[in-house]
């Protein structure tokens, strides 16, 4: 099949992979699909050792801070609006969730503060090492203290956007599609990209 293909050099080497896309350091794995009945998508840091597959995306180069509005219920507002579905469960995208996300204007102070906010999160999942991302995040049995840590994030994450509390996730999508109607006005590219770092699929 190699040798009849547009790249027939490939046939020397029939064991190895035709294209390689894993991250060559440290990334944040997104999956692709995700329960509708979770509060939140499971995201996670890996490194380079662990392979990526096409059901995930990677995000590298990610910060704590971007993990931490990934995982907010502020974006999950977002989500939920905007995602794809695979039945009924959320189906990711790059293209129309992640990169049409409004992300916030944020001061340094801020970032620090969702930055200590998610790592408390991730803390709190330390909590319970034999757990997997599925038994921490199912949404009956969700860990108290990982719990209070994602409210505590959602409290920073919220405050970024405005410092009146939101009565609701409606009320979170009604703004960020305000934030993203501004933006929009002004062209695409002061949307994407304005999160500082991309994500990629195997």
């Amino acid at each position: 099949m190699r040798e009849t293909s547009s790249r027939p050099q490939l046939a020397a080497r029939p064991a190895l992979f035709a294209q390689i896309t894993q991250p060559t350091s440290g990334y944040l794995f997104i999956p692709r699909v995700t329960s509708e009945n979770r509060e939140y998508i499971p995201m996670a840091f890996f490194g380079p050792e662990t392979v990526l597959s096409d059901l995930a995306f990677a995000m590298e180069g990610a910060t704590l801070y971007h993990f931490g509005v990934l995982t907010s219920r502020m974006h999950m507002a977002w989500v939920r609006a905007d995602c794809g579905r695979l039945k009924s469960d959320y189906r990711y995208s790059k293209d129309i969730v992640y990169n049409n996300f409004p992300w916030p204007e944020s001061t340094e102070g801020q970032r620090a503060q969702v930055e200590r906010m998610a790592q408390a999160v991730l803390d709190a999942r330390a909590l319970s090492p034999s757990s997997t991302l599925a038994d921490l995040y199912d949404p009956v049995a969700m860990p108290p203290a990982l719990a209070k840590a994602h409210a505590d994030l959602d409290r920073a994450v919220d405050r970024l956007y405005r410092a009146e509390a939101f009565v609701s996730d409606l009320a979170r999508m009604e703004l960020l599609f305000e934030v993203y109607g501004r933006l929009s006005e002004t062209g695409p590219s002061s949307i994407v990209g304005q999160q500082g770092a991309t994500i990629d699929s195997d």
